[in-house]
C-alpha cells in the first residue's frame, strides 16, 4: 500500500517558511504585493482567486483584486497589466486563465513584466527554466517537485514519465525532473504503446485531465505516482487523473485528489511572489 504524499502537510511547511521570510522583509520596510486580475464571472476561476487571496493573508502578502467585468477590451486589459508593471507596492502579477474568449491570452501574458511573472509563464522565463537558469517556475510543477523532496524521493537516474504536455504543467514538469538528472519521457494523445511506456516509470506524472485515466495496468510495482488532475464527476465529486483506489495498492507513493498537488500550487505561488519582492529589493 502507498504512502500518501498530503499536499495540506507540504503546502502548510511551505507556507509557514514564506511567513517567516515575509516578517523578516517587513523589519526592513518591504511587504510582498500580489495583484490578481480575474475578467468575467467564471465560478471555477473565482474559486480560485478567492483560495490566493486567502493564502495571501495567510503568509502575511498585501493583495489587490481587480474584477474585471466580461466586456473588458484587450487595450483595458493590456493598459491594466502596464499599470501594475509600473506599480512599485506589486510584486507579483496574475491574470486568472480562461480568460473571455475576445481577449488575446498570449499578448496579456506577454504583456506582463517578467519581473512579475509569478506564474512564470512568459517566454522568457520559460526559456529560462529550459536551460536551468530560473527566477520562478510555474507554481504546479513546482509544487510537484517541492513534494518529491519533502518525500526523500530521488530523482537522479530514475526514468521519470510525464503523461501531458501542456505548457503550464507538462512540459516544464519535464524539465525540472531533467535537471535533477532523470530520464524523462512525455507521453501524450499521439503516444503509442502508452501503457508499456508509462509501466516502466520509476516517477509518473500524469497531468492529463481526464478522470481515472491513469489504471493500475499502467504502474509499476513501487513507482511513484504524482497526480495532477483535478476532474468532477458528474456526481459532483472530485476525482484525479490517477483510479486512485487501485494504483494505491500497486504504487510506493501516491498523492491524493483532493488534497495533493492542488494546495501546493498555490503554496508555490506565494514563494514566487516572496523570490520576486526580494529581488525587486535586491535582497539575495
Amino acid at each position: 500500500m502507498a504512502k500518501l504524499i498530503s499536499g495540506k502537510e507540504v503546502s502548510a511547511r511551505v507556507k509557514a517558511e514564506v511567513k517567516a521570510e515575509c516578517d523578516r522583509l517587513k523589519e526592513k520596510g518591504i511587504t510582498p504585493g500580489l495583484a490578481v486580475i480575474i475578467v468575467g464571472n467564471d465560478p471555477a476561476s473565482r474559486v480560485y482567486v478567492n483560495n490566493k487571496k486567502k493564502a495571501c493573508a495567510e503568509v502575511g502578502f498585501v493583495s489587490e483584486e481587480y474584477a474585471l467585468p466580461e466586456s473588458t477590451t484587450e487595450e483595458q486589459l493590456l493598459e491594466l497589466v502596464d499599470e501594475l508593471n509600473k506599480k512599485d507596492t506589486i510584486h507579483g502579477i496574475l491574470c486568472q486563465l480562461p480568460l473571455p474568449s475576445h481577449l488575446d491570452e498570449k499578448a496579456v501574458i506577454n504583456a506582463i513584466s517578467p519581473e512579475k511573472d509569478v506564474d512564470a509563464f512568459h517566454p522568457s522565463n520559460v526559456g529560462k527554466i529550459m536551460i536551468g537558469d530560473y527566477t520562478f517556475l510555474p507554481c504546479t510543477p513546482a509544487g510537484v517537485m517541492e513534494m518529491i523532496h519533502f518525500s526523500g524521493i530521488e530523482v537522479s537516474g530514475k526514468n521519470c514519465v510525464v503523461i501531458g504536455r501542456s505548457n503550464i504543467v507538462g512540459k516544464p514538469m519535464a524539465m525540472l525532473l531533467l535537471h535533477e538528472n532523470g530520464t524523462v519521457t512525455i507521453c501524450h494523445s499521439r503516444t503509442k504503446n502508452l501503457k508499456e511506456i508509462c509501466s516502466q516509470a520509476d516517477i509518473l506524472v500524469a497531468a492529463v485531465g481526464r478522470p481515472n485515466f491513469v489504471t493500475a495496468d499502467m504502474v509499476k510495482d513501487g513507482a511513484v505516482v504524482l497526480d495532477v488532475g483535478i476532474n468532477r464527476l458528474k456526481s459532483g465529486k472530485l476525482c484525479g487523473d490517477v483510479d486512485f483506489e487501485a494504483v494505491e495498492k500497486k504504487a510506493s507513493y501516491i498523492t491524493p485528489v483532493p488534497g495533493g498537488v492542488g494546495p501546493m500550487t498555490i503554496a508555490m505561488l506565494m514563494k514566487n511572489t516572496l523570490s520576486a519582492a526580494k529581488a525587486a529589493n535586491g535582497i539575495e
